[in-house]
C-alpha cells in the first residue's frame, strides 16, 4: 500500500469502470460490466481485467449506453459479483481507486462488499474540473478526445469504444497519467488528489 503522502508519480493505483443497467421501476441499477487497470509509477499497464457480470432477466434503462443488448445472453451466465469478490479484492484493495465521475463505482462497490474499504478515491472528473474548467464537456469519451488521448487509448485497447468497461476504464487510466505527467504536478501527492 502506497504511504498517503507518496508522490502520485511514484506510487500505484487502480482504475475502474462500471457500465450498469440504469434505474427501471421496480428495479435498482446493477453492474452489467467491469473493467481494472493499473497505472504505476505514471504509466498505463497494459492488459488489466474485464469481465461481464450476470443481471438476469431483468430489464435495462432504454437509456442506458453500450452494447449490453447484444450481450444478453452472455450475461445471462456470466459470473456473479459474489463470484468475482475474491478477484476485485485482489486488484483493488490497499491501493487508491481511480474512476470518472467516482460516484458510482464507489456505491457499486459499497454494494457489492458493504464491510471492505475500498480507497481512498481518485476522481479524474474532479481532476479535468480543476485542470480544465473551460472544457464545455467534462465527460471521459469529449475530455479524451479534447486533450487529443483517444488514439492512445484505443492502442491500449484496440476494437473497443466508449462505454465498454475496459475501454472507459482504459481511457481514464490514460486521462489519470496525462495529469501525472503535467508540468507543476511533479510532486503533488495521493493524499492531494484524493481531496481534489
Amino acid at each position: 500500500m502506497n504511504p498517503p503522502y507518496t508522490e502520485a508519480r511514484s506510487a500505484q493505483f487502480a482504475v475502474i469502470d462500471f457500465e450498469t443497467t440504469g434505474t427501471v421501476p421496480g428495479y435498482a441499477a446493477e453492474p452489467w460490466q467491469v473493467g481494472i487497470v493499473r497505472v504505476e509509477q505514471g504509466r498505463v499497464c497494459g492488459g488489466g481485467f474485464e469481465s461481464l457480470l450476470r443481471v438476469g432477466a431483468r430489464p435495462f434503462n432504454p437509456h442506458a449506453p453500450g452494447r449490453h443488448a447484444q450481450l444478453r445472453a452472455q450475461l445471462a451466465v456470466a459470473p456473479t459479483t459474489d463470484e468475482l469478490l475474491h478477484v476485485f479484492s485482489d486488484r483493488l484493495i490497499g491501493v487508491p481507486l481511480v474512476a470518472h465521475n467516482a460516484g458510482t463505482e464507489r456505491s457499486v462497490l459499497a454494494k457489492m462488499a458493504p464491510l471492505h474499504r475500498f480507497g481512498p478515491w481518485v476522481d479524474t472528473l474532479a481532476l479535468t474540473r480543476h485542470a480544465y474548467p473551460q472544457l464545455a464537456s467534462k465527460s471521459l469519451e469529449d475530455v479524451t478526445a479534447a486533450l487529443g488521448l483517444v488514439s492512445h487509448v484505443q492502442s491500449l485497447c484496440p476494437g473497443r469504444e466508449a462505454h465498454d468497461a475496459l475501454y472507459d476504464a482504459t481511457a481514464c487510466a490514460v486521462l489519470f497519467a496525462h495529469f501525472l505527467s503535467m508540468p507543476g504536478w511533479e510532486y503533488v501527492t495521493v493524499e492531494a488528489l484524493t481531496e481534489v
